[in-house]
């Protein structure tokens, strides 16, 4: 049987398998849900896989845990199948937004990002063994922090992932391109300190943090650079406490984006020469580069075209894609191994209300992990 044949066959099966992990309700700050989604998920691959040959769960915290499950492949070698499986959706949102496909649009919280790939990476493996095609071994790591930065899981993803053939991460793609590029994450936080004084009896007493902000938040946002592919969002301000006093404190919340390394280092001296044009006002910055960027290695470079190949066999058109949005898979690619990102969905509406997946293209791109991994056997 073909393998385009058997994937669709699959489809309803896939489609039963991605209900029940959409009604999993998985809110990244629900450590009870997530603990149960989790063992849900593990019941599922126990399910179509059966038993792992080997098994590990790393302790989260306060949020999700992280799942590594590995089954023994017939070729030498072992590829990393990267997903999380937590949501931006607070717990409550299914009961509103239930599960549900019409005209060949399935929806539901977490249905794109990402739980579509990582149904898909499970049936991959499924159709591998059903179709008797050889493969490398394949490490599951499941994890449950990705939405809000994988603090916790960060280690565990880049010792997975070590001394692997590739890593495939199965978040959603680009409108149906893999994704090769994505941007590094930088976020942080700055405090300014004034004098606080009475707007109208002593308006020259005090040194306003908010109008030194003002000037910052100035200076932040002509740091982005267009040419670079940089961009600096201040997305939260905070400050004062009355329309008549000069405000002695006030913060804001920056979002940096960069498509270079260097770009790192150029914005983190950005947040260190910060100055206000009052001398009596004080400003502190805090934060980090969340997830380094994903630029494209020679190996991933290889990795792509061996997917390409699988695709045009398939009859398939496969394109590239960069992106702003940041994955686990950065964290890889930033330690020089071969990752593709976007091997999951094709759909729309990542973290929105109209977020959804196209139901024909599960199978394809099924098959499409379903060949990668026999071609890297």
């Amino acid at each position: 049987m073909l393998i385009t044949d058997w994937s669709r066959q699959a489809l309803p099966a896939m489609l039963d398998d991605l209900k029940a992990v959409v009604e999993l309700e998985t809110h990244s700050y629900d450590k009870a849900l997530l603990v149960k989604g989790l063992r849900g998920i593990r019941g599922l691959a126990v399910e179509r896989l059966g038993t792992p040959d080997d098994e590990v769960l790393h302790e989260g915290g306060g949020h999700g845990d992280i799942l590594e499950l590995t089954y023994q492949g017939t070729a030498p070698g072992t590829v990393l199948l990267l997903c999380h499986y937590d949501t931006v959706w607070p717990t409550g949102t299914l009961a509103g937004w239930p599960f549900t496909v019409v005209d060949g649009k399935a929806t539901g919280p977490g249905v794109f990002d990402m739980k579509t790939g990582l149904v898909q990476s499970i049936w991959a493996v499924r159709g591998l063994r059903e179709l008797g095609l050889p493969h490398p071994s394949v490490r599951f790591l499941f994890n449950g922090d990705e939405e809000i930065g994988s603090l916790t899981s960060r280690p565990h993803i880049e010792a997975a992932g070590e001394d692997t053939l590739a890593t495939l991460v199965f978040e959603a793609s680009h409108n149906g391109a893999l994704k090769t590029a994505r941007k590094g994450v930088g976020l942080f936080d700055v405090t300014v300190t004034g004098i606080e004084a009475h707007a109208g009896l002593d308006p020259y007493a005090g040194a306003s943090a908010i109008h030194a902000l003002a000037e910052i938040v100035t200076t932040l946002a002509g740091a982005g650079s267009r040419e670079r592919g940089t961009t600096v969002n201040v997305g939260l301000i905070n400050g004062g406490t009355g329309r008549n006093v000069s405000a002695g404190r006030a913060t804001c919340g920056v979002d940096v984006r960069v498509t270079e390394p260097a770009e790192m280092r150029r914005i983190d001296d950005v947040f260190a020469g910060l100055r206000a044009s009052d001398p009596r006002v004080t400003i502190s910055a805090t934060g980090d580069w969340n997830r380094p960027p994903m630029t494209p290695n020679a190996a991933s470079r290889r990795l792509f075209k061996e997917a390409q190949k699988v695709a045009e066999e398939f009859g398939w058109l496969l394109d590239e894609a960069a992106v702003g949005g940041a994955s686990d898979g950065n964290f890889v690619s930033a330690l020089g191994r071969p990752v593709l990102d976007g091997m999951g969905a094709v759909g729309d509406g990542a973290h929105a209300r109209h977020e959804h997946v196209l139901v024909e293209h599960i199978p394809e791109r099924t098959a499409l992990t379903i060949g990668l991994l026999s071609a890297l056997a």
